[in-house]
């Protein structure tokens, strides 16, 4: 498969010339009576949101978005597909379950041969009524060392509708953990590893698992990057460093993980270019150079979504 499946319809993944942001959110609610400001409306918010990426598009050249909001967190194809088409950046809209505690009723006891198929019939037909397909199974997720019993469920349930659709895993390994009891979940259905993309590894201070992930074949997200309240992100450049010079850059993600409105440019936050701004400047400074930040954020996500070898993109 060489072409993406974007919001606004088929896309070749040869057009897509500049970065890629690999995990992001443009319309979410995650809100609750604890959290109240876990939400990016697309009544409130969108304007700021398109403007922010026009403005990276033009600025750096961002080409795509990786929209990785799933059923339960208040995902809105139909706003993707606005937000798309005002700030001329492809977004690649998910489907799937994250993790236990925002999952919906719907998941309760329900086997992972049926959630399966609720994920395919999406795949397949779209959501809803708006004909805009999923282009990536994510961020399906789990909490803690092992997923709980409804998580199983839902990750089994990812898996075989990835190896059903062709589609690619994201998962959220919460606060970086996890990760490996996921691998192992996905792939024991029969998904080859480098159609996974493990979650939050830049929250996790493990080079151990993160070359262990990577050289299983699955990718590494560092996909919380500019979240300084979790993590330094001088730390994640240490993380990632690690993991560079193990020899593993063509399985590094990278992407902000822009979650609520507060984290936005014109609210004050570090927004969805912090990557471009500050993060890879860093990184350009101790040594990577142009056509590693190219693997990192333009080839390794293009690779991740179609399947593809090194060869082919």
């Amino acid at each position: 498969m060489n072409h993406l499946h974007t919001v606004t319809g088929p896309l070749s993944a040869s057009a897509v010339r500049g970065p890629v942001l690999a995990h992001e959110h443009l319309a979410l609610d995650l809100s609750r009576d604890t959290d109240q400001e876990a939400k990016l409306s697309p009544a409130e918010h969108a304007g700021r949101i398109t403007a922010e990426l026009a403005g990276l598009r033009q600025e750096y050249g961002l080409s795509l978005v990786i929209e990785m909001t799933c059923r339960g967190m208040g995902r809105d194809p139909r706003a993707l597909a606005r937000v798309s088409k005002d700030s001329g950046v492809a977004v690649v809209a998910a489907t799937g379950w994250y993790y236990e505690p925002f999952h919906p009723p719907e998941v309760g006891g329900t086997s992972a041969q049926q959630l399966a198929e609720t994920l395919i019939g999406e795949i397949d037909g779209g959501v809803g009524d708006t004909g805009i397909r999923p282009g990536v199974i994510g961020e399906v997720g789990s909490h803690g060392d092992k997923p709980s019993e409804p998580e199983t469920r839902t990750l089994i349930a990812a898996a075989r509708a990835a190896v059903a659709t062709g589609l690619s895993i994201a998962t959220h390994a919460h606060l970086g953990t996890g990760g490996l009891a996921q691998l192992e979940l996905l792939t024991d259905v029969g998904l080859p590893a480098h159609r996974v993309s493990i979650g939050h590894q830049d929250l996790l201070d493990d080079t151990a698992v993160h070359r262990q992930l990577a050289a299983s074949g699955a990718y590494v997200a560092f996909d919380t990057v500019g979240k300084e309240s979790y993590h330094s992100d001088d730390a994640r450049l240490r993380l990632l460093f690690a993991l560079l010079e193990a020899g593993h850059a063509d399985r590094v993600l990278l992407s902000c993980d822009i979650s609520r409105h507060g984290y936005l440019l014109a609210e004050g936050g570090h927004g969805y270019g912090h990557l471009f701004r500050s993060f890879l400047p860093k990184a350009r400074a101790a040594g990577v150079d142009d056509d590693l930040i190219d693997l990192m954020t333009r080839r390794n996500p293009l690779r991740f979504l179609t399947g593809a070898t090194a060869k082919e993109i």
